[in-house]
């Protein structure tokens, strides 16, 4: 037992440390009503979150204690319990604010999607591990996509799309693994042919297309490089019928909710009055949140001692915005601290990744940094503003047993397997 923990990776468990006493301060902030009562009070949020650090500690003890093998040779049955467990929500699930994504356990809930994560990692890594070479074979790469879009397919209709979004991050484990750029380029591509014809129409979208394809061909012609230009005429007369489609997407897919926070997010309004209106009704939430982090200045008001979080101004403050917590009472330097250690964390994971000696493992740790990235990246854009609001909550901050719990177990287990390399072949 002495030497596993030498070979654990102490200053990742730091940072994870580091991170969820971090959260629960600024869940206690935000929760704080004035009365001192017990900090595991359960009828307090921060006493909630205590006992759910607790019962972390506990998972974090049980998953160290199991056999680094068994999350290699059990990780499909894992993933199909997983699946049957976002089934059943459709039939045993408590729906709570408008969702179907928990069940109801006595008092508790328990949301299997925040899970399904560490699952599916599992069985991504075990797929591609078994066919031991670079994704280029289109039917490994189909495989691959349906173990990545099985889970997200599940909590959509739940409705849960920001969960399901987070799947998107496992293309770049792909890419890592060496999936073609293409891929990428066409996902990023699709996004900004969606954006741009919201703005500007499908004709300046043909327009802008053609134009680019142009200049695309003339560039390679220089570096004597061939591409025929049928192919660049099929690849423009695709673009301009998706861009076609966007309308068709946009108000037939879309619910009115997402059409207002994508409407807010991209200022399809011109009237500068009215996209006010629409920014403290539609975008109350990040109006308040951008009002809250932004009155914080440089060093913050102090702990308990933030205005805008004591009066309640920003909804769900303790959940998917304590992010806003964060700039208005600790300021710019405090929310600095917070991004600069969940890159440490990032890029820490990543170097474990590498120096792996069995393919399982390398895979499996970077589905744990593109998760962790994922959920911070989007989480942290729109609660500033940057992105539109999608419910993700930020990993170790957030509010919630389930998801404390999940990203918990998806990162030890990491740990597990990282500690257990010297044994790997």
């Amino acid at each position: 037992m002495n030497s596993f923990l030498k070979k654990l990776d102490w200053f990742t468990v730091l940072l994870y440390a580091i991170l969820v006493f971090a959260g629960w301060l600024n869940i206690y902030s935000a929760s704080f009503t004035g009365e001192i009562s017990s900090l595991f009070n359960p009828n307090e949020y921060y006493g909630k979150q205590l006992i759910f650090i607790v019962v972390s500690i506990c998972l974090i003890v049980l998953v160290l204690s199991i056999e680094a093998k068994f999350y290699e040779r059990f990780s499909g049955v894992i993933y199909l319990i997983s699946l049957l467990s976002l089934a059943g929500l459709f039939l045993f699930g408590k729906n709570v604010n408008g969702a179907t994504s928990w069940y109801a356990i006595g008092g508790m809930t328990l949301q299997p999607s925040e899970f399904a994560k560490a699952a599916t990692a599992l069985a991504l890594a075990r797929f591609l591990s078994d066919i031991q070479t670079d994704i280029h074979n289109f039917k490994d790469l189909l495989r691959a996509f349906i173990i990545i879009v099985l889970p997200a397919l599940l909590i959509i209709p739940q409705p849960d799309p920001g969960s399901a979004l987070v799947y998107a991050c496992f293309f770049f484990v792909l890419y890592r693994e060496g999936l073609h750029p293409l891929y990428l380029l066409v996902g990023v591509g699709a996004v900004l042919i969606f954006a741009t014809t919201l703005l500007y129409g499908t004709v300046w979208v043909f327009l802008g297309s053609a134009l680019l394809l142009g200049l695309f061909y003339f560039f390679l012609k220089r570096k004597k490089k061939k591409i025929g230009i049928p192919q660049l005429i099929i690849l423009l007369l695709i673009t301009t019928a998706f861009s076609y489609s966007v309308d068709f997407i946009y108000n037939n897919v879309f619910e009115q909710r997402h059409r207002d926070r994508l409407s807010l997010w991209l200022r399809l309004e011109d009237d500068p009055v009215k996209l006010e209106q629409i920014r403290k009704t539609i975008g109350y939430n990040t109006y308040q949140s951008e009002s809250a982090i932004g009155s914080g200045g440089l060093t913050g008001k102090g702990f308990l001692e933030g205005t805008r979080t004591k009066g309640n101004f920003v909804p769900e403050q303790h959940t998917d915005y304590i992010f806003s917590t964060v700039g208005e009472e600790w300021g710019f330097i405090g929310s600095s601290v917070v991004v600069l250690l969940f890159a440490l964390l990032i890029l820490r994971l990543l170097f474990i990744a590498e120096r792996q000696k069995s393919i399982f493992s390398r895979i499996y740790g970077y589905s744990v940094a593109s998760i962790i990235f994922f959920h911070f990246a989007i989480n942290v854009g729109m609660v500033i503003g940057l992105l539109p609001t999608v419910g993700i909550p930020l990993p170790f901050f957030s509010y919630g047993g389930s998801g404390l719990l999940g990203f918990t177990l998806l990162l030890f287990i990491f740990l597990k397997l990282d500690a257990n390399r010297i044994h790997e072949w």
